[in-house]
């Protein structure tokens, strides 16, 4: 897991890194319409929120509790999905268009492949909820757990550097 988050981290810096060469070789206002703020601020949280459940599920089944871990990673899988649909509440109601320059090309582009990536980790955190109900986790036996774990912290870590960089650093610009 360490080597996928790896690699995915290096595509996600070689995005953020396209979009900051746009914005500064631009010639145009960059961006020309400002990206709403209130909506991706309550999923950054969201996503905050569901690290820390993740967390306290894996440490729960470290510990031996298997309840903990149903729990946590129910309750973080339920925040994933409060995310994405969230996400597309905010791509109905955004004002910028992925055709009409750079920036909302890039926006979009890199949103969308977080999106697909917090997707990618619901199927994973559905998988071990799964497997948990059926006790194939226990303080010896629990790979997988930890392993969705890393996946899940990465995404969020991720989102963290895309909010920082798309939605707050054109209003310092």
């Amino acid at each position: 897991m360490v080597a996928v988050v790896s690699t995915e981290g290096a595509f996600f810096a070689y995005l953020l890194f396209s979009y900051f060469y746009l914005a500064s070789v631009s010639t145009n206002p960059w961006p020309t319409t400002l990206p709403r703020i209130p909506l991706p601020l309550v999923n950054t949280c969201i996503l905050l929120a569901s690290s820390l459940f993740v967390w306290w599920g894996e440490r729960g089944i470290i510990r031996g509790s298997r309840i903990k871990l149903r729990v946590g990673y129910g309750v973080a899988f339920a925040l994933g999905i409060t995310f994405l649909v969230l996400q597309g509440v905010e791509y109905s109601r955004e004002h910028l268009s992925a055709t009409h320059d750079a920036y909302g090309s890039v926006f979009y582009t890199i949103t969308g492949f977080h999106g697909a990536h917090v997707f990618v980790g619901l199927i994973m955190l559905a998988v071990v909820l799964v497997r948990a109900i059926h006790n194939d986790f226990n303080e010896q036996r629990h790979e997988a757990v930890s392993n969705v774990a890393i996946y899940w912290h990465f995404v969020d870590a991720v989102w963290l550097a895309v909010f920082t960089s798309l939605y707050l650093t054109p209003r310092l610009l």
